[in-house]
């Protein structure tokens, strides 16, 4: 058995930790980089959720199955393992022992030019926040609304639990052989999110702004857009393994709906934090306080509470001993 190690923005160390594993246990591994390209069974990707994201965003072979493993705490919906816990699990993994889920993603076209397809959601806003956005949504060729509102998110069921569910979308089971779209904050007070079945053509075009409008995929990369974005089912999917018996999305939803039920009491500036702690990974509080572009001073108060009640944990860089990094503790 052969093993692609693949492990953008994360610590050598890391790394090494998943090598000396697999050694250990007769298991040969190489590390992918773009001129060295090996046969493999199976793909080890670091970084949790937002390292399996980038992982099919680049151009390897999607047909391999993916384990993708975090190096905090967050247990998440594309990477459940942990890394301090694969050295139990890692013979489950050589004896081929485990489920590959498949999970269906998002092919997108904007202004009829391709770009990489996405996991989550392909979300279209003004490039200033606050200020409306026109559109047309067209389904299979047949317009379904003229919407003024502050922009439109399309997701996958993986992605129903992330941003769109923030936006008063449904939360859609893992295998529902759907799509929605949702619009955000409408004029129209009646507008409501749509499902469709997910070999639907999905179409957003006479896109317009007083500024000009952008496309955001899976909450990562933004491309200006003049008119125009497609979204159509991408093949093939994302193959996900699954080493635990008891730990399936289904299972991580029901934790993040927990979740959710106590956060609804939290500050606005806790809730953003959270948000951008899940889809950025561990952040220093300078980092935090760059991306949500909110004062030091709420940072630091937003935090204090989190800690607080066990949402997140803090701990000291490995690059930078005077510097903490702050990231998403596992609920249980």
């Amino acid at each position: 058995m052969q093993i692609g190690i693949y492990g953008s923005g994360t610590t050598e160390s890391a790394a090494k930790n998943i090598r000396k594993i697999l050694d250990e246990s007769g298991i040969k591994s190489f590390t992918i980089t773009k001129s060295k390209n090996q046969q493999a069974d199976c793909i080890i990707v670091l970084g949790g959720d937002r390292g399996v994201r980038n992982y099919f965003h680049r151009t390897f072979d999607s047909t391999l199955p993916v384990l993708g493993i975090s190096e905090g705490e967050a247990s998440g919906f594309l990477a459940q393992i942990d890394l301090r816990e694969f050295s139990t699990y890692v013979n489950v993994l050589k004896k081929q022992k485990y489920v590959i889920e498949e999970v269906p993603r998002l092919g997108v076209k904007i202004d009829g030019k391709n770009v990489y397809p996405v996991l989550n959601d392909v979300a279209v806003f003004s490039s200033k926040s606050a200020m409306l956005m026109e559109h047309t949504l067209r389904v299979n060729g047949d317009e379904v609304w003229h919407d003024n509102c502050d922009g439109i998110i399309v997701s996958t069921p993986i992605g129903s639990s992330a941003y769109s569910m923030s936006a008063g979308g449904p939360v859609l089971f893992q295998d529902s052989a759907v799509f929605e779209i949702i619009s955000v904050n409408s004029l129209d007070v009646t507008r409501r999110p749509i499902i469709v079945s997910n070999d639907s053509s999905i179409e957003i075009d006479d896109i317009s702004a007083r500024l000009h409008c952008e496309v955001v995929l899976d909450g990562l990369d933004r491309y200006k857009v003049k008119n125009t974005v497609e979204c159509t089912q991408f093949f093939p999917p994302a193959k996900i393994i699954r080493l635990k018996k008891n730990s399936t999305a289904i299972s991580a939803l029901a934790k993040k709906v927990h979740l959710a039920e106590e956060l609804l009491s939290m500050p606005p500036s806790s809730k953003l934090l959270l948000k951008t702690l899940e889809y950025e990974g561990s952040l220093t509080q300078k980092d935090l306080a760059n991306k949500t572009l909110l004062p030091d001073r709420t940072v630091r108060l937003a935090l204090s509470h989190l800690l607080k009640k066990g949402y997140v944990k803090k701990k000291i860089s490995i690059r930078d001993a005077r510097q903490k990094i702050y990231e998403i503790s596992k609920i249980e």
